[in-house]
């Protein structure tokens, strides 16, 4: 390796995913001789949560289109391009960088297969595991000291702004998700709030405040909903202080094992076989599925999932873990 290498990371979106390229930042970073220089390059939605990471140079972010940046990109002069994620965008700004570059399998046959056949004929694993893949070339392996997250002090929550009940402990629920398929319905929410006798807060976007605020006015004073009330960094730091963390399938679900949480991740239309369970939280962590053999009804969770069955989940177990 020569004195000083650049090295530039694309992922575009999304924020879970984004979280889980960070081990392989750090690696690269770490384990390579020399100076290492690591620019990110991302959608400018993404970029926050990526630019308090000290193992980052530089984040580059866009709005939609590569070509934003193109001049910025060919000035750097690259040694190495590390594609993370394997798309039409990403293809572009390889072709303007034209240098060295590693990129990761989405496995997209073997995923096909695995959500039609319901079996996995063909390996998938986890998608951090196929990024260690990816860069094993350059010697670089996986330091298995998980994910990481960076919150800015500024972004931090006092627990003191919060309602008195909950300036001691809490139990943090992550009510969002990116498609219906990964949503609890509201009414089960309710009924799952209502078994677990501890300080809860919602935690979401705005999509999510109004659900947010049925399920206080359903289960009462110990719900807070936070939802749409923060940004990212700052629901990331009440993720931080929380007991531990209900989540679906979503971006604060790896915030949370970035943090070592005890994480209860909940599944529904989509399962953690497709390569995005929770990366090494706390060892107390529980997955709990759905009993529906219609799962997963697609990759993204985005079909299959309107005649309820995949939301068929034991609320006691859940309630219980939380005990656990």
């Amino acid at each position: 390796m020569s004195a000083s290498t650049r090295i530039l990371i694309i992922r575009f979106s999304s924020i879970g995913d984004i979280v889980l390229t960070t081990p392989i930042v750090r690696a690269l970073k770490t384990q390579l001789e020399g100076a290492v220089e690591i620019d990110f390059i991302t959608k400018k939605g993404f970029a926050a949560m990526l630019e308090s990471n000290p193992y980052i140079s530089t984040v580059i972010s866009i709005e939609k289109n590569v070509n934003e940046v193109a001049t910025r990109l060919q000035d750097k002069h690259y040694d190495y391009v590390i594609d993370l994620h394997n798309n039409i965008r990403s293809k572009q700004v390889k072709q303007m960088v034209k240098m060295i570059d590693f990129t990761v399998d989405k496995r997209n046959v073997a995923k096909w297969i695995y959500v039609n056949t319901k079996k996995q004929w063909l390996p998938i694993g986890p998608f951090v595991n196929r990024c260690f893949m990816a860069i094993a070339p350059l010697g670089v392996i996986d330091d298995q000291q998980g994910l990481d997250y960076f919150i800015p002090d500024a972004d931090r929550v006092g627990l003191d702004t919060l309602p008195s009940n909950f300036q001691s402990r809490y139990i943090a629920y992550a009510i969002g998700g990116q498609t219906p398929g990964k949503i609890l319905p509201t009414d089960k929410i309710i009924r799952l709030c209502q078994k677990i006798n501890k300080p809860i807060v919602l935690l979401g976007g705005e999509e999510d405040a109004d659900r947010g605020e049925e399920i206080v006015k359903q289960v009462g004073s110990n719900i807070w909903n936070a939802c749409g009330k923060f940004n990212l960094n700052q629901s990331a730091s009440l993720i931080d202080e929380a007991e531990c963390v209900i989540t679906h399938d979503t971006g604060l679900m790896h915030i949370a094992s970035a943090f070592k949480k005890k994480v209860i991740s909940l599944w529904f239309a989509t399962t953690p076989e497709i390569g995005f369970a929770p990366w090494m939280p706390d060892e107390g962590s529980v997955i709990i599925e759905a009993d529906s053999k219609k799962r997963p009804t697609s990759k993204l969770g985005n079909r299959g999932y309107q005649d309820g069955s995949v939301f068929n989940v034991d609320l006691d177990r859940i309630a219980q873990a939380v005990i656990d």
